[in-house]
């Protein structure tokens, strides 16, 4: 997969719904900064949990962009490996193969942050 321009067309694609639906995207916004605010969780705490749900439902959008937020809280491989392994234990087979695209996108973004 081309983590790069996979997720370029799905934010293009959600540039453009959004300006259909200005007010669900305005909602969706506040409830997700307010989700990830640090609090007694932190943020990369909270993208870890996300990226687990994202894995578990195999969404690929999701996994991208949770994978990225967690690249620029400067989350290690081995945090987000051990991450993924818990989220193949709970999910089986199907969150196995979605934990090892996670992975690749992971590759993919941190060589990109540097």
């Amino acid at each position: 997969m081309d983590w790069k321009n996979f997720m370029a067309d799905i934010e293009a694609n959600i540039a453009t719904f959004s300006k259909e639906v200005p007010q669900t995207v305005k909602g969706f916004g506040q409830m997700g900064q307010a989700a990830k605010t640090d609090g007694v969780l932190s943020e990369k705490t909270k993208e870890f949990i996300a990226l687990g749900i994202a894995v578990s439902t195999k969404c690929d959008s999701c996994i991208g962009f949770h994978v990225r937020s967690l690249v620029r809280l400067k989350t290690t491989r081995e945090e987000l490996c051990e991450a993924l392994a818990m989220a193949t234990y709970m999910g089986g087979g199907p969150s196995y193969a979605y934990s090892a695209k996670a992975l690749a996108a992971y590759d993919v973004f941190s060589a990109e942050s540097g």
